[in-house]
């Protein structure tokens, strides 16, 4: 079955079908995931789309945006609908693909309309042959696929939401369906009575659908004939646009995906210990017809992570309600459900247990450490290397523990389980602090350590960001992080770095918007190269976008129409009254609620070899340095009172923090002999130039400021869970 066959008269196509978008640039919405620069709008337009899985709320345009693949892509395109077919048809499709590949190397696309109404055994079937390349899977669902989706498919698929459209998005499809002469009513002359279009809007609530059907009504019913003749007005009362779209849909429907804002809402008021809030949401659920398996298994996720430790008996409570409910069922298994709801309302809470995350970012931040040569197995090599000598049996010693070194050497002193003053909690949490202050004094040493080698199982994205970062200046990062604190932007959000150099700003950035572009300036070709090379084990949709250009330059390199979520960069504007432009063009090419990042240095602020030098020839220098540091030099010709100025005429709400930043910096012969060449060979020799400079290894103090507009009021501090957890993320 083909859903994209033309009818044999397109005329009597229900208006919604006509007004399918046909290209990309026909397509109205979805911005997010379709906008310039976006990863889906990429992989669509160079044909090297990979197995994707659309979601979201009926009438956002799943299946038109397939639609629109199917006109676009070089492969042959496939189409099932899940309601409709099985895994009968799925051979006989599976059959023609593999024929196609191996005789003709044609790529099959195969889009599953509902792909969450085939049960596990159906999508089973499907996997091997998206797995091993037969086919590239498009799946259209309402339901949240990492609930409803077969796990493997998932993994194997990039997971792309659709949105709710907004009003100004169905306005946009309403004018061209009345505008559109040869699908839409462009014939005639439509007019509406105020407020007639807005009550459409409102009431079709974001399905693009349900408003293009009352749209449809209200047309064709207004005149006495339809068609009429071309030209003819068409007027659109209010009332007539009350009559053709008359209730929303459903806010909670078990078969859309609004189910999720509730069992949230559920969740939070159950963590939030509000028994009255908790029992409402329930009830929403049940009268939904939520399947009830679903809340026991949210709740008993609860049990553990929120309640954890301060009532270790909520997951049993709840795991007895759950299987009483298997046995009873509906109606009077409610009781059990309000029952575990009741109870973990009204538990003390503590989320002690996320420990186990901050242990397992260390794990995966930090080299493999050492077990302790006391804790190794002792079955293996004993008598060769010692391993488990020295250990002590808890068991043999009162009350059943006996201090000793459990953690690697390199972690003592961690503590990723921290009590909580509640419940069962507070009776533990004394004797848990006590044992860890004796343990800290048990500490012993390892008389041997093997060297291991040791390969991670990052994924392939972490490794390479990892090497990237791992030749950095420790300056460098400490001023990254004041640079990135409290930055949040959307995973789709397009970033620019400029003088990008080795990638140090752009590596942070890429982790937080795998669908987003990436485009970073650098000077030479060299530095090009380095990145290149860093980012060339990603997907080459995924790779930065790179430009050789002064930052100045690079802007006319962008496509038309291209923004931004956040610009970034280090040293753009080091010749102020010079480079002053590139802040005009770097908000001319911000996202409405776009952020800038800059690192500036001061030249003017830093140390000069006039500071540095043997005293005798300190006043030498010092006129010479007069003619370098003048307001001839566009270097040197500016302050901080001039760069803040310049910053906020175009970003009046700016920040700046100046950071002094001090050094060990060597000053080599061919160091010496450039400044020597540069600035001060009228003041003189270079032989007496050198020898003024008999200690190479100096403090080096330099100016910087970091210059921030668009990040949130209430900034995260550094030092906070959630700038941590960025962060590690990008290992630092």
């Amino acid at each position: 079955m083909n859903l994209f066959e033309n009818a044999l008269d397109t005329k009597e196509e229900p208006l919604a079908a006509r007004m399918r978008p046909r290209t990309l640039d026909e397509y109205i919405g979805q911005d997010h995931i379709l906008g310039k620069g976006r990863l889906l709008r990429r992989a669509i337009q160079a044909d090297q789309l990979s197995s994707v899985i659309f979601y979201g709320p009926p009438g956002t345009g799943k299946t038109t945006l397939a639609r629109v693949i199917a006109n676009t892509t070089k492969s042959h395109f496939s189409t099932l609908n899940a309601v409709l077919s099985g895994v009968k048809e799925l051979r006989t499709e599976i059959e023609a693909a593999k024929e196609r590949r191996e005789l003709y190397g044609i790529r099959t696309i195969l889009f599953i309309d509902e792909v969450h109404r085939w049960n596990k055994s159906q999508q089973d079937a499907l996997l091997p042959w998206v797995e091993n390349g037969t086919f590239i899977l498009i799946g259209a669902t309402t339901e949240n696929p990492y609930f409803e989706v077969n796990a493997a498919l998932v993994s194997r698929s990039r997971v792309f939401q659709l949105k709710k459209l907004t009003d100004d998005n169905l306005h946009d499809i309403a004018m061209q369906a009345v505008q559109d002469e040869e699908r839409g009513y462009g014939k005639y002359k439509v007019v509406f009575e105020d407020g007639a279009l807005e009550h459409l809007i409102s009431v079709a609530n974001g399905d693009a659908r349900s408003l293009l059907n009352a749209l449809e009504l209200a047309v064709e019913t207004t005149p006495d004939l339809f068609p009429p003749a071309d030209g003819t007005e068409i007027y659109i009362s209010k009332e007539t646009a009350e009559e053709s779209i008359q209730k929303k849909a459903v806010l909670y429907d078990k078969e859309g995906d609004y189910h999720f804002d509730v069992i949230s809402a559920f969740i939070k008021s159950l963590r939030g210990s509000d028994p009255d809030a908790s029992l409402y949401w329930l009830a929403r659920m049940v009268a939904a017809g939520e399947d009830p398996r679903f809340i026991f298994r949210r709740m008993e996720i609860l049990a553990a992570e929120d309640v954890g430790m301060a009532d270790p008996y909520a997951v049993a409570v709840v795991e007895a309600d759950a299987s009483a409910f298997d046995r009873i069922g509906l109606p009077e298994g409610r009781f059990h459900l309000a029952h575990s709801a009741i109870y973990l309302s009204t538990c003390p809470k503590s989320n002690s247990s996320l420990g186990f995350f901050d242990a397992l970012a260390d794990v995966e931040r930090e080299k493999a450490e050492e077990v302790p040569n006391h804790l190794k197995d002792p079955s293996r090599d004993s008598k060769g290397f010692g391993h488990g000598e020295g250990y002590l049996y808890p068991h043999s010693y009162k009350d059943h523990w006996v201090a000793q070194q459990y953690l690697p050497s390199g972690l003592q002193g961690k503590m990723y389980y921290k009590p909580s003053d509640m419940g069962y909690e507070a009776k533990i949490k004394d004797a848990v602090t006590l044992r860890r202050e004796a343990q800290l004094e048990a500490v012993t040493e390892d008389f041997y350590s093997e060297n291991l080698t040791f390969s991670p199982g990052d994924r392939l994205r972490d490794k390479w960001v990892e090497r990237a970062l791992s030749g950095r200046s420790e300056s460098l990062i400490k001023l990254m992080e004041k640079l990135y604190s409290g930055l949040d932007i959307p995973r789709y959000s397009n970033v620019l770095v400029l003088n990008a150099s080795h990638g140090l700003l752009l590596w942070p950035l890429m982790k937080m918007n795998p669908e987003g572009l990436s485009v970073a300036s650098v000077r030479t070709e060299e530095q090009k190269e380095i990145i290149s090379h860093f980012s060339s084990e990603l997907d080459s949709l995924l790779r930065p976008q790179i430009i050789v250009s002064s930052p100045l330059s690079a802007f006319s390199q962008l496509e038309d129409g291209l923004r931004f979520g956040i610009i970034s960069g280090r040293n753009v504007l080091s010749r102020l009254k010079e480079d002053g432009k590139i802040l005009q063009l770097i908000a001319s090419r911000l996202d409405t609620d776009g952020s800038i990042a800059l690192i500036e240095s001061i030249p003017v602020l830093s140390t000069r070899l006039s500071d540095v030098v043997q005293e005798k020839y300190r006043k030498v220098l010092q006129e010479a340095e007069k003619t370098i540091y003048s307001d001839a030099n566009p270097l040197t010709e500016w302050n901080k009172e001039d760069l803040e100025e310049s910053v906020r005429k175009f970003f009046p709400e700016a920040e700046f923090e100046y950071v002094r930043e001090t050094e060990d910096r060597v000053l080599s012969d061919d160091a010496l002999r450039h400044f020597h060449a540069s600035s001060y060979k009228e003041t003189m020799s270079e032989t007496e130039f050198l020898s003024a400079f008999p200690v190479r290894t100096v403090k080096w103090s330099n100016t910087v400021a970091v210059i921030r507009s668009g990040f949130q009021k209430d900034r995260k501090a550094i030092d906070s869970p959630e700038w941590k957890s960025v962060m590690e993320k990008t290992n630092l």
